[in-house]
This record gives C-alpha cells, structure tokens and sequence, in this order.
C-alpha cells in the first residue's frame, strides 16, 4: 500500500497513516487502503491496534485538494460511505483500540483518534476539528465523539471556536485519556503490552456491550454528518473558505 502502513507484532498490529510530507492529511486513495486495513486486521489474531501516523504529525485532515471533486454528488457519496465505513469498523472492532497522537490531530484525523478506547496523546500535540474554518461542520462522527468525551455543551463551543488545544488542554478537558512525556507511540506500545498481560476476553466484552448499544446512535450522526456537509458545500461561506486557504488568507465569512 502507498499511503497507509501497517506492522504485525504477535498480538498487536500498528497503522500508520503514511503521507507525511502532506501531514498525513487524507485523500481518497488514502481513505480506500485504510479501511482496507482496519478490515484486515479487524479479521486478524490481534488483540490491540495501535494506530499513529508517520512523520511529524498524526492526521491534518481531509485533504484540502479531494474536496475539488467533491461537487459530484456520487463522488462526494462515495467518499462519505469510505469514512463511514472506517469509523464504523473501528468503533465495532472486537479489539482494543490505541491511537498515538503526536504533532497535529484535526478535522477528520481527530475524529478517527477519537474511535480509539485509548487516547495516547504528546503535550506538544495540537488537536482541533477546524471544519467551521472551510464552512462545514465535522465528520467522521466528530459530533458523537466529543458528544461522549466532553459533553454537548463543550463540544458546541470546541467546534465553533476553531481552536487547537494542546495535548495538556486536551488532557484537562477530558478530550484524550493519557498524556505522554516521550513519543506518543512510544507510551502506546507500553500500553498495549500491558493490556495482552491483562483479562482481555472480559475487557472486550465490556466494550462491546457498551459499543453494540451505541451502534446505532453513531450510524446515525454518520449519516446526518452526511447529508448536512452536502448542504453546506452549496454555501458561499464554503467557497469562500476553500478559496481562502488556497490564497492563504483569512476568510470572509458571510453567514450565507
């Protein structure tokens, strides 16, 4: 695979999202060979997944330049279903679950970290959902995730100040669940071997009995995420966002 690596280690397997020289931002080639993978090691003999990004940074995100053919509507719907399916498997997956986060985590490279049963995160990490900068709202069931970590009220405003915390604010606000000194990966791997010395067969059954009944409730937000972010790439507001990163300028919004 060109953009997404993965390493087997007896029982634990390692994803690394690998485009560094773009951040690891995801385009649509990307996204097809990740859930590739989660599918492969969703069947395979590991019991904990790390999953990490190569380079400096964890995910920046939706590549800016996919959304250019995004004004194809069947294009658009078959990039959304690639997304729903990854955050579907990984929330469902049978396995525990570690995303390592160093350098940047935003947009829908937050909202994959955050499928994680653990969040490992450095404290010079930045993490944010950014989408409002291009005028859209988060994906990849963004909303679920910092609905369940941090309270609807909180995510609302996390989502409208299109802030990035660093990993020690993060930590406060109970977006991510360990905050590491070293390397992030380097805590995660310290983690997973812990967890195969661990009751693991019970452990996953509380996940499962706790995913399985939220299930639905995530498909849900996957697929209004859908439609809503369908209806906001029509605005001006959108336009103009795209059009403003591009120049690298500040946006002027509209509310249109």
């Amino acid at each position: 695979m060109k953009y997404v690596m993965m390493e087997e280690k007896g029982e634990i397997t390692y994803i690394y999202l690998n485009r560094p020289d773009k951040y690891n931002a995801l385009n649509k080639e990307m996204l097809e060979e990740l859930l590739d993978t989660v599918r492969h090691v969703r069947d395979s003999v590991a019991r904990v997944v790390v999953l990490s990004g190569k380079g400096s940074a964890f995910c920046s995100g939706g590549d800016i330049r996919m959304m250019e053919d995004f004004s194809d509507r069947a294009n658009f719907n078959g990039v959304m279903e690639t997304i729903k399916d990854i955050v579907m498997e990984l929330f469902m997956m049978p396995k525990i679950i570690i995303s390592a986060i160093q350098g940047a985590a935003v947009g829908l490279g937050l909202s994959i970290a955050l499928t994680a049963d653990y969040v490992v995160t450095q404290k010079d990490a930045r993490l944010g959902m950014l989408f409002l900068g291009i005028g859209l709202l988060p994906d990849g069931g963004g909303h679920f995730f910092l609905q369940e970590r941090i309270g609807v009220q909180k995510a609302k405003q996390f989502i409208w100040g299109m802030e990035q915390v660093k990993g020690i604010q993060a930590k406060e606000m109970g977006l991510v669940d360990i905050l590491s000194d070293e390397q992030a990966i380097m805590t995660a791997d310290r983690l997973a071997e812990k967890l195969l010395s661990s009751p693991l067969t019970a452990m996953l059954k509380t996940k499962m009995l706790y995913h399985s009944r939220q299930r639905d409730n995530l498909l849900s937000f996957l697929v209004d995420e859908q439609e809503a972010q369908w209806e906001l790439r029509q605005t001006q507001d959108h336009q103009e966002g795209v059009q403003a990163f591009l120049d690298k300028r500040k946006p002027r919004f509209k509310g249109e």
